[in-house]
């Protein structure tokens, strides 16, 4: 088991990691839209979607795998109407159309609009 870390995701903010690699399947932990570098979160879903899809990326990157390795992925929405503007940005990214999971919830941290969570192969 591999601990993914990289300075290009937002660091943990709680007890757990930004992702593992075990036996070749990448595993990154929900990615909110929170901007690395900065700590900001831009304003709208569609400006969070890409972020929190860039987050996810990011970690995909440090361990050595990518977007179109993915295979499943579980998406929150605070909101079910940002359904289709969510989905509009989502499939910029996971062009493989990986199997996926899309439930609004009652809040996500910070009181973000969406997070996003990833399982890959390296």
């Amino acid at each position: 088991m591999n601990i993914i870390a990289t300075d290009k995701a937002p660091g943990a903010i709680g007890p757990y990691s930004q992702g593992y690699e075990v036996n070749g399947m990448v595993y990154t932990s929900g990615q909110i839209p929170v901007d690395p570098m900065t700590g900001n979160i831009p304003e709208g879903i569609a400006a969070q979607a890409e972020q929190s899809c860039k987050n996810v990326g990011a970690i995909l990157e440090a361990a050595g795998s990518g977007y179109e390795k993915v295979i499943k992925t579980t998406c929150f929405l605070a909101e079910i109407a940002d359904f289709s503007a969510f989905n509009e940005v989502y499939a910029k990214y996971f062009i493989s159309k990986p199997a996926r999971s899309c439930v609004a919830v009652k809040d996500l941290p910070k009181g973000v609009l969406c997070e996003i969570e990833a399982i890959g192969v390296k």
